[in-house]
């Protein structure tokens, strides 16, 4: 358990061909390539963005093994194992691990919502089947599980394998409260867009965000002018980013960046059904805002 991740982690969307059929991995490649050439920290394949929960376990397999293995060593790789039990979880754990993953990040998806010791015994299981660090992921907008601070610096301290935390609550406080609980030393990670900067103010490790499927380099600029104490630029910057970021989260991830990746040239395919293609006004929008961060 090597990995340290920092900076921005790139969430990637996953592509269809034209027919919905089938993953079009050269479209992945090509996705791939755009944002590590850009300069991203990491790659994140099959979160929330990737449409993990989507997918057959053939597709699943299918982008957890392409992104690791054309990522090739370039950048970490954080792969989402997520699913509805703790043996599906630990299958995909264990085959990210086998592929060459770097790390793993892992959300709670439940039909009942589950209490404190079922989240333990979950996380815990998972964490002690593989040899990778995990990411242990708090988003109750999507889950309908909320995990306090509390209880997530506390599996950081009591369970080896678990050494980072991706909040994605939309609230800094519970980031502040991370900060205070583990003495400044748990990694934590920013999973909501509209918060990056004070994330980052407040001490985030890092940033994990769909947006550089679009505007890679502005967000890559971001943290590096942060990283170099230029707070004035960075604020500039992030001023002009932070209009698109809202959208991007306002319908859907992976209905904005496809429909954004549309408008740029990029063919990825439409989301998964039931899940629709952005609204055209919305696309309208969505082009009008890459535009603005690009120029």
């Amino acid at each position: 358990m090597t990995t340290t991740l920092s900076g921005i982690v790139a969430y990637p969307i996953t592509p269809y061909t034209a027919d919905g059929e089938k993953i079009d991995t050269a479209a992945l490649h090509r996705l791939l390539d755009r944002m590590i050439d850009a300069g991203v920290d990491a790659v994140a394949p099959l979160g929330s963005t990737g449409e993990s929960a989507y997918l057959t376990d053939d597709e699943w397999t299918c982008v957890a093994s392409e992104t690791v293995a054309h990522a090739a060593g370039r950048v970490p790789t954080v792969v989402g194992v997520s699913e509805l039990t703790t043996a599906g979880t630990i299958k995909r754990a264990r085959i990210a691990e086998r592929n060459g993953a770097s790390a793993i990040m892992v959300l709670p998806i439940s039909y009942w919502k589950l209490g404190p010791e079922e989240l333990r015994q979950h996380f815990t299981a998972v964490a002690e089947s593989v040899s990778l660090p995990v990411m242990v992921y708090n988003n109750p907008a999507t889950t309908g599980i909320d995990m306090p601070p509390e209880f997530l610096v506390d599996l950081v301290d009591t369970v080896e394998n678990i050494t980072m935390i991706k909040e994605s609550s939309g609230d800094i406080e519970r980031m502040n409260r991370i900060v205070e609980l583990g003495g400044g030393s748990v990694p934590f990670f920013n999973g909501s867009n509209p918060l990056a900067l004070r994330a980052f103010e407040a001490g985030a490790a890092g940033w994990c965000t769909a947006a550089p499927c679009l505007v890679p380099e502005q967000v890559v600029e971001f943290w590096r002018l942060l990283r170099a104490g230029e707070t004035a630029a960075a604020n500039e910057l992030f001023e002009r980013l932070q209009p698109l970021l809202t959208l991007l989260v306002s319908r859907g991830l992976p209905a904005t960046v496809k429909a954004g990746l549309r408008s740029l040239g990029v063919e990825a395919g439409d989301p998964r059904r039931p899940m629709l293609p952005l609204e055209a006004s919305i696309t309208t929008e969505l082009t009008d805002l890459i535009s603005a961060v690009r120029n």
